[in-house]
């Protein structure tokens, strides 16, 4: 959501922070904070003011009229304070029909003044503006400011003054106070716009001649502008509404939608209630609300929320699983009842987030089956054949009551079914995949006819259309004529429509590539594609079986030159990047449609969108929409979801119904209720659940009204807003004469006790005429066509079709089959359909998951357990958990492998690529490549020797005679510097450790014998750190329990110990790198005195 209430004091703050004024602005930050928790002498000692000055004290809770309410102790010092808190404080308290507790107070000082001196200001936000409203009398008594108050309208982008102030806002106030008022309200305004205010009232604002006191203050801001204002914000913390508490799991869904680029929500309405909700999208979240409460589950309803935006299958666990718990923590005497229910789907996959619930489930299967839970689910959209199928098979493994529908059934009949009011239908079994849809029906192999391009109604006769009903009286007017729009066009979308899309989306793409060529088109309706993070170059796409290139530009402006047709743009950018990105694309005249796909854009953003697209005759569809579809023509990004929905729901050619919802996942559920009552879709808008969509309903309605291959028209509404009167308006007078079906969702919102904001920022009342209850009846009243609940839509649409029907308005035309489209590899695999072998394989990780995995452990994991980089190395490398002394062992052996000196031959080559101006890696690589049988990689070579000749029985001295006979060195044995006398501390460190921690040294043991008997020869035939870890860790890998005999000595015989030496000593080599670097040494050259120049034998002969 965008507007949320803050605390008085956080407003407070943020005005004596931020305010530019002249006016003196009188006791700023003198305000203290009660909770339970606080101690008042702390608190005196904090806020010395406390002790001298007289006090007032009130509740913080976003409580309004809290003077009438008896809510505020005035005049007191503070012992009465304390004694004013006590009957009050942690109290249950009931503030209209919400029962609450007072737990959270503010102190200020108490200011004496006279009734003459306190005013009344107010500043909200509407479409066209915001709004500033004054009157001169403030304070308890100051009524209906509405009808009282005198009002400034500061137009968007236009700029307040003083002047324009004191003309329209202070013609009552006294010529002392003109002044002071002018300059506060104007840097008051400012202070709005700045820090995104959506909402800002303060009564009463009193003025002394002292200057100007802020006694009582109620504010909301716009939550999305967080990314902007966040300097100037900090942290805030939005308080529940009164009379709902706020608990930790809300917090903890807040913080998972907050790090996701999906959407989550959560509200508790009722912790004991029987009846929870999981629900996908934000509009059909309302519209199962909506039903539980029409059907008397409002008492019993225990949350409100909804997740959506295709969030992952561990997001989705995360949610199920919040959900599970809480309704597993107190029993209900006659059970409960979980509705995972949903639209279907524009995107999400639907099986992948119900791997996430399956989970959860299973998780929880046991309290769930305590507390004797019935699940009832509903869902469609992308592979929801998979999901329900998975979701009805934990049912059966779990031996809880899971009851699963799909598209076939109406989205909210489940509501009935899980409340007792209809019986549980036995359906039969769904498709096994979303692949049934992509086949045709007929047996003929060739890509059939172009589809129908017209309307199932077009080109009949001239039959008129059948009249709204007649309208009634007492439906509320908006204004006394209705507002045309100037310069927009009718049409938005043909068959030769061509559009750009700002953003990488390539599945959004595909996706309408393959609408364009079931449809018939010609050509692709996608020209280009921009994307300013990469150069100009190709993408690949498919066209029906054949592969084809579409260019991706780095700007717009090249893309606008090179494609003078296209006349739509698809904007995928983000939420931070969609209003530049859009105001750049109005300046290109050919430019006539925009859809906005980003939710979360501030509103005042968005009203500037609004009267720029006016100004410029461009139509905005969104923000925070899916977009739109016209059958056979064009269709915008992800809407109407997949393929198998396109042909289920005949989005392929147009039928003779046009809607339009605020709702992207209830628009996807309209197509399949209108393709299953009616001869299908003409055309379909989802306008974007913001509060100021940049088009409104009669932007579309009236289109629809003069398109004359639509032959009624359906309108889902929502609570919020006051669009829905001007549906009415134009009902009432004649202009629009085409059937209206319509509903307004939200219904439940007038039976509970606090407010609830619902899934989208509008779906909130600010008043009872936006209420949906309010604008269904007027909706009504005024002729349409209004169904009682949802679950009746649509039979209402079914009824008034077959009246058009009967009329001869509508002729249905015979249904052509569409061209087949072959399905993507990717989804193919998906569904289950084709299996390939896989090019590669792995066992030690797996990156697919919400959280990275080393050899089945999750990286959280291994960090918890802190196994170290031995740990680590241990189950990358051997897929093993390894003792602590085996990871410790393996960082020993890193450490004293790490360097040499520079003089070995891998720091000498690494240093002369440093010195030769090569990178890094290349440096790097030079030195690894000199790493062999006779540079560090011996520790191979001497476990295998060691091991061959300690498993086959040979003594040490057998050992050694044979490897002199046969003419062979000893790997690991003999050093350049270190002697029997001189020995090598790195090999002593490892023995005494070794010694202490190993099971057993048997192989080492065996090894220091050959040393023995070597060293005896030659002092510096020693057992030196290669071949004392070589066989070390044959030891190692033989006796600590985590191997058998057979997969120890393959470890060996594939080069396992070898690696321990690269690792180690890549260390090294990058320090040389570095040090070279950091001394700025030049080129090496090897000095002449150091080489030994000699002629070839046969010529020095």
């Amino acid at each position: 959501m965008s507007a949320k209430a803050i605390s008085e004091q956080t407003g407070k703050e943020f005005l004596y922070k931020y305010i530019c004024t002249s006016a003196a602005i009188q006791n700023r930050f003198r305000y203290a904070n009660v909770t339970p928790e606080t101690n008042f002498d702390r608190l005196a000692q904090e806020h010395p003011w406390l002790l001298t000055e007289r006090l007032v004290v009130k509740p913080d809770q976003l409580i309004k009229r809290r003077g009438k309410l008896g809510l505020v102790g005035v005049n007191l010092d503070l012992k009465g304070v304390k004694e004013w808190l006590k009957p009050r404080l942690m109290k249950e308290t009931t503030v209209g029909k919400a029962k609450g507790v007072l737990k959270n107070f503010l102190i200020e000082p108490f200011v004496p003044h006279k009734q003459e001196e306190e005013f009344y200001v107010c500043i909200y936000a509407t479409r066209e503006g915001d709004y500033v409203l004054f009157h001169h009398e403030g304070g308890v008594d100051v009524g209906d400011v509405d009808a009282k108050a005198q009002k400034l309208l500061i137009k968007v982008d236009e700029k307040i003054s003083e002047d324009l102030v004191k003309k329209d806002l202070l013609t009552h106030v006294p010529n002392d106070k003109k002044v002071i008022l002018a300059s506060f309200i104007v840097g008051l305004f400012n202070l709005y716009e700045d820090l995104f205010f959506t909402y800002l009232e303060i009564n009463p604002l009193v003025v002394t001649k002292d200057g100007v006191y802020v006694l009582d203050m109620a504010a909301k801001i716009d939550a999305t502008a967080d990314y902007i204002c966040k300097a100037k914000w900090g942290d805030v913390e939005f308080p529940p509404p009164f009379g709902r508490e706020a608990y930790p799991e809300e917090a903890y869904i807040a913080d998972l939608d907050a790090k996701s680029g999906a959407s989550l929500k959560l509200t508790l309405l009722n912790p004991r209630g029987r009846i929870w909700t999981m629900v996908a999208g934000g509009g059909a979240s309302v519209v199962y609300s909506d039903t539980i409460c029409d059907l008397g589950g409002v008492n019993e309803l225990a949350n409100y929320g909804e997740y959506s935006g295709a969030p992952s299958e561990q997001q989705t666990y995360d949610y199920a699983k919040t959900i599970l718990s809480l309704m597993t923590r107190e029993k209900h005497s006659d059970g409960k009842v979980l509705i995972i229910g949903g639209s279907i789907a524009n995107f999400t996959n639907v099986a992948a987030t119900f791997k996430g619930i399956v989970r959860a489930i299973r998780d929880y299967q046991e309290p769930l089956k305590e507390h004797e839970v019935t699940i009832f689910v509903r869902r469609g959209g992308p592979n929801y054949q998979e999901g329900l199928r998975v979701m009805g098979e934990v049912g059966k493994t779990t031996g809880i009551p899971i009851h699963v529908f799909g598209t076939e059934t109406h989205m909210t009949a489940i509501v009935g079914m899980a409340l007792g009011h209809r019986p549980i239908a036995n359906l039969p079994p769904i498709a096994a995949h979303t692949a049934n849809f992509l086949l045709n029906s007929n047996s003929s192999t060739s890509t059939p006819v172009s589809s129908r391009t017209a309307s199932f109604s077009e080109n009949k006769g001239k039959v008129e259309s059948s009249p709204a009903k007649k309208p009634k009286t007492g439906a509320p007017v908006v204004s006394k004529s209705f507002p045309f729009s100037v310069g927009k066009a009718t049409t938005l979308f043909t068959k030769h429509t061509k559009s750009i899309v700002w953003g990488m989306q390539t599945r959004a793409v595909q996706g309408m590539l393959d609408f364009d060529y079931i449809c018939s088109r010609a050509e692709p309706s996608v020209a280009a594609m921009v994307y300013p993070f990469t150069g100009d170059h190709k993408q690949k796409f498919y066209w029906g079986h054949k592969e084809i290139l579409l260019p991706v530009y780095k700007n717009m402006s090249d893309a606008m030159k090179k494609h003078p047709d296209v006349d739509v743009l698809i904007n995928f950018a983000s939420l931070r990047s969609a209003f530049d990105s859009t105001i750049e694309t109005m300046q290109y005249p050919q430019i006539r449609t925009i859809a906005i796909i980003a939710e979360g854009i501030p509103e005042a953003h968005t009203r500037k969108l609004i009267k720029t697209a006016d100004e410029k005759g461009v139509t905005i569809i969104g923000p925070a929409t899916v977009g739109g579809i016209k059958p056979g023509c064009f269709k915008i990004g992800n809407t109407g979801g997949m393929l198998d929905n396109i042909l289920a729901s005949k989005l392929y050619r147009p039928g003779s119904v046009a809607y339009v919802s605020r709702s992207g996942g209830m628009s996807n559920e309209l197509n399949n209720i209108i393709s299953r009552t009616t001869d299908g879709v003409f055309e379909g808008v989802a306008i974007g659940g913001d509060r100021y969509p940049a088009s409104v309903f009669t932007d579309h309605v009236l289109r629809y009204q003069d398109t004359p291959g639509v032959k009624m028209i359906v309108v889902l509404g929502e609570i919020g807003g006051t669009e829905e009167y001007k549906i009415c308006q134009a009902i009432k007078q004649g202009r629009i004469t085409k059937p209206v079906v319509c509903w307004c969702i939200g219904t439940c919102a007038t039976m509970f006790s606090s407010e609830v904001q619902f899934g989208h920022a509008g779906a909130c009342a600010n008043q009872a005429s936006e209420t949906a209850v309010a604008k269904n009846k007027a909706l009504k009243e005024a002729g349409a066509f209004v169904p009682k609940s949802f679950d009746e839509l649509g039979d209402i649409i079914k009824s008034v079709y077959d009246d058009l029907v009967a009329k001869g308005v509508i002729q249905p035309a015979e249904e052509l089959p569409p061209p087949t489209v072959p399905m993507d590899y990717s989804w193919a695999r998906e569904l289950g359909l084709i299996r390939k072998p896989a090019s590669f394989m792995t066992s030690i990780c797996d990156e697919r998951g919400q959280e990275l995995i080393y050899a089945g452990m999750p990286i959280t994991e291994v960090f918890k357990s802190e196994i170290g980089l031995g740990g680590t190395l241990g189950l990358l490398w051997f897929q093993r958990r390894l003792p602590r002394y085996a990871c410790q062992f393996i960082e020993m052996c890193l450490m004293v492998t790490a360097d040499h000196g520079p003089a070995v031959s891998g720091a000498h080559n690494t240093i002369v690529c440093a010195r030769a101006g090569k990178d890094l890696i290349s440096s790097l690589t030079s030195g690894l490549l000199t790493i062999g049988d006779r540079f560090g990689g011996a520790l191979d070579a001497a476990a295998k020797q060691f091991s061959k000749a300690f498993d086959s029985g040979m003594l040490p001295m057998e050992f050694v005679n044979k490897m002199k006979k046969d003419g062979k060195l000893i790997m690991g044995i003999g050093h350049r510097v270190k002697s029997i006398n001189n020995p090598d501390m790195r090999v002593q460190i490892l023995k005494d450790f070794v010694k202490q921690h190993f099971p057993s040294t048997q192989l080492l043991d065996y090894a220091l014998e050959v040393e023995k008997i070597t060293t005896s020869k030659k002092p510096n035939l020693i057992l030196n750190v290669d071949g004392f870890i070589g066989v070390a860790f044959v030891d190692l890998l033989r006796t600590c329990g985590g191997f058998t005999r057979d997969e120890a000595d393959e470890f060996v015989e594939i080069g396992a110990l070898n690696g321990i030496f690269v690792l180690g000593r890549s260390m090294g080599f990058i320090g040389h790198y570095l040090d070279q670097k950091r001394l700025k040494q030049g080129l090496y050259r090897h000095p002449w005195d150091d080489i030994s120049y000699v002629l070839p034998e046969h010529m020095s002969m």
